[in-house]
């Protein structure tokens, strides 16, 4: 919009206007109209007393046209001063945004003029400062103040659609009113000026389908019942119109693209009522023979369908799949096909949708069907065996040519071909069995034993004379039955271990035998050799469980006299004919470990002998032998440099440390006692009890022929007797009330320890002081008998020290 000259030409008239008004002494200035104060100054300094009336700078805000079109420059407004009496002494300067390049000033007359045209979409206003001072003075008469000058918009700018064309989808059927798409036009004017920015949109193109709100832009649809496969794609053309949309308003427009979705509205159709196939009688059972298709008009999930056959009768032969992708239907085969039993087959098919939209139910039935005749083409078959598999059996050892058993096969055509009868060896490495052409007997070829192979599993083909090429298999499994021809045996890696201390009766081992034929052969029994003497050291017991016992016949077997007896034992079958054998068992004598001996009950129990001290009967190795030698070495050297160390030490250190301390002490030192000397010596029964020198005497007096034990206290001690129980209490309870009273040693509990046997036992004193010499009483070791190996070793050593002790003192 454009404002008339006559309006632009009043602002400098309402500024004088203004100004005069202002010299008249108008009440109250104008918000934006500034009065200083000016004051003439003397050279001298002093000031004038006279009083000029108040001068300011008059204007109002300043606008200008946008899009100014013509040969001279756009008069904004003029600037004025109270100080300007219009003799040109004032000089008017401008300075601010575009000051001097878009806007410039009259320095005389104050008249502002735009050089340039403006747009006001790229800059809507601009701040500017004007001044005014005296032209030969450069004095400024006026302060310097800011003002604005605003771009009064035009409509020079059409409604546009920054972001189309655009893309929109709605379901086909959709109601009438369905929203489509919005849509929303800019305009770059100023919408608080005017009408330049108010829009109104319509549609030019794509009724009477669409509509469109004129205010808000959004367009739905006009028409029902809009059918995606009668057309799927629409162009609708918007325009939107600014200035209300009246004659003379800009416009603009663009292209939205409506595409109708699917909905399933369309039931499957198959393109013909009837079909016919033709597969033939060798096809395989599970492979595919044919397909078939239902066109459904939608898409996506709306044409997925479901195949299948609705008649029992081809519901049993036959079986139909759906293909997702392709959409159609598979039909494989689910019996196999005979050409001579029956020709054709019939199937009803039937295609469904399988997302149904309620919505359009009325529509429907949303399935179809048809049908399918299957012609079977006859085919030269290969033979077919009576059975699936065969399983026949044999016995060992019989005779080459023994007959084992008959498969049968048969051409199933109309033809009856005769069959030939094969054995396929391609995968045994001998050839035990052979088959006759003409009418499938079975033989063998070699003797067999089932102890190697047990089971033998051979392919029998059978193939047409008229047609070899077409050839069967069949699997034939044949079982070899055992027979009694192996004898019985006792299978002992390991040697059976017979402990020294084994009773006569105990059970030392059952034993197992183990035999390659069938169980069924019986049961076994055992026996010692009758042709052997009578074993003196173990005898065989059977069980009658198929096991038997090892049992010692005497007690006390020495490893060092014998460490190795050998048991014949004869085993035999209960099998048809009875066979037997003889094994040698090996028995090993040596010392049991704990536990390693056991009674009748438990004779199951593993033993194990007793590892020696010292290089037991397996021997050493020669690596342990020699680290043994270097161990032994390496100790001597130690006793010697330990021997060479003390003879260097020419005195020995005392025994007790403090001489003060004269109280009970442990002292340890390294000095090695006298032995026997140190006990003559000394006798240490005197610190036992008070009386012990005279029973010392009395005790070397006994003689070595008295029987029985010399005991401290009791009848057979009469020197004994003379000792007062009563001075014994005194004594110690003295020696309790002295420890109290002694004050001079550190303040600590001391352990004074007595010891007094004290008197009355019945058996004597257990003591073995002064017993040296004393002989103890014949002692009978054959209660040992039941003791655990130790208590033998004992027995054994104890025996032989006490005779060897006999032999010495005996006169």
């Amino acid at each position: 919009m454009r404002i008339p000259a006559t309006t632009a030409c009043l602002c400098p008239l309402l500024i004088c206007l203004c100004f005069v008004q202002r010299s008249y002494g108008t009440s109250q200035p104008r918000p934006n109209v500034r009065a200083p104060r000016n004051q003439t100054k003397h050279p001298d300094g002093e000031k004038d007393v006279h009083h000029r009336p108040k001068r300011g700078w008059i204007w109002n805000q300043f606008f200008v046209l946008e899009e100014h079109i013509g040969p001279e420059a756009q008069h904004v407004g003029k600037l004025h001063s109270n100080s300007d009496k219009g003799d040109g002494s004032v000089r008017y300067l401008l300075s601010g945004e575009e000051a001097g390049t878009i806007f410039v000033i009259d320095e005389v007359t104050g008249d502002i003029h735009a050089t340039k045209s403006l747009d006001r979409e790229k800059k809507g206003q601009y701040v500017l400062h004007a001044q005014a001072i005296d032209r030969y003075t450069n004095r400024s008469l006026e302060p310097e103040s800011e003002f604005i000058i605003k771009v009064q918009d035009v409509n020079d700018n059409a409604p546009k659609f920054p972001d189309g064309p655009f893309a929109a989808a709605v379901p086909e059927m959709a109601d009438v009113g369905t929203s489509v798409f919005q849509v929303t036009a800019t305009d770059a004017d100023d919408p608080t000026y005017g009408n330049s920015a108010k829009i109104v949109y319509s549609i030019l193109q794509g009724q009477p389908y669409f509509s469109v709100d004129p205010k808000t832009g959004v367009i739905r649809t006009a028409l029902s019942n809009m059918d995606r496969e009668a057309r799927e794609r629409y162009s609708v053309v918007v325009q939107a119109k600014d200035m209300a949309g009246s004659v003379g308003g800009l416009s603009g427009s663009t292209t939205i693209n409506v595409t109708l979705t699917d909905v399933n509205d369309n039931p499957p159709k198959f393109p013909q009522k009837n079909y016919q196939l033709y597969v033939p009688e060798s096809a395989q059972i599970g492979r595919a023979v044919g397909k078939i298709k239902a066109t459904d008009e939608d898409l996506g999930v709306n044409a997925e369908m479901r195949y299948s056959i609705t008649n029992a009768e081809g519901k049993a032969m036959f079986s139909i799949t759906t293909d997702t992708d392709q959409k159609e239907g598979i039909i494989s085969l689910r019996q196999p096909l005979n050409y001579e039993k029956r020709k054709v087959h019939t199937l009803h098919i039937e295609g469904e949708n399988t997302h149904l939209d309620s919505r359009f139910s009325h529509l429907g039935p949303f399935k179809d069907t048809t049908t399918l005749r299957i012609i079977i083409g006859d085919v030269d078959e290969p033979p077919v065996f009576s059975m699936d598999y065969y399983i026949m059996d044999v016995y060992e050892n019989s005779p080459v040519g023994t007959e084992v058993g008959t498969v049968t096969a048969q051409d199933p055509d109309s033809t009856k071909s005769p069959i030939r009868y094969f054995v396929d060896h391609s995968e045994e490495e001998q050839v035990y069995f052979t088959i006759s052409v003409n009418n499938g007997v079975i033989k063998t070829t070699r003797s067999l034993d089932r102890e190697d192979v047990a089971w033998h599993n051979i392919t029998v083909m059978a193939s047409e004379v008229d047609n070899p090429s077409l050839v069967s298999h069949v699997p034939v499994t044949i079982q070899v039955l055992d027979v009694n021809d192996n004898a019985p045996y006792i299978a002992r890696d390991d040697e059976i271990i017979v402990c020294e201390s084994s009773r006569a009766g105990q059970v030392i081992q059952t034993v197992r035998p183990s035999d390659m034929d069938n169980f069924a052969n019986g049961r076994f029994s055992f026996a010692l050799p009758s042709d052997l003497p009578v074993n003196p050291n173990f005898t065989l017991k059977d069980n009658e469980d198929n096991t038997a016992s090892i049992v010692a016949r005497r007690r006390q077997f020495s490893q060092a006299e014998q460490d190795l007896y050998q048991l014949p034992v004869v085993v035999r079958d209960g099998g048809e004919p009875v066979l037997s054998s003889t094994s040698t068992l090996t028995l090993r004598v040596c010392v049991c470990q704990r536990g390693g001996s056991s009674s009748s009950s438990s004779s199951n129990r593993v033993r194990a002998c007793q590892v020696p001290a010292f290089l037991s009967t397996a021997g050493l190795s020669t690596g342990a032998f020699i680290a043994i030698l270097l161990c032994i070495i390496i100790l001597l050297a130690i006793v010697v440099l330990f021997v060479l160390l003390r003879s260097k030490k020419g005195k020995k250190e005392p025994l007790i440390i403090s001489e003060e301390d004269i109280r009970e002490n442990v002292v340890t030192y390294d000095d090695e006692g006298g032995g026997e000397e140190d006990t003559e010596a000394f006798d240490i029964a005197a610190l036992r009890n008070p009386a012990g020198a005279e029973q010392r005497r009395l005790r070397r007096e006994v003689r070595s022929g008295e029987e029985g034990w010399l005991v401290a206290c009791g009848p057979q001690s009469p020197s004994l007797v003379l000792l007062d129980t009563e001075d014994m209490h005194h004594v110690i309870r003295q020696r309790v009330v002295d420890a109290d009273k002694d004050t001079s040693g550190p303040p600590y509990d001391s352990l004074q320890t007595y010891a007094y046997e004290g008197c009355g036992s019945p058996t004597g004193s257990v003591s073995s002081l002064g017993l040296a010499q004393v002989l103890p009483p014949e002692l009978s070791y054959s209660d040992l008998e039941d003791w655990e190996p130790e208590g033998h070793m004992q027995a054994r050593l104890f025996g032989t020290e006490l005779s060897e002790t006999e032999q010495t003192i005996t006169p």
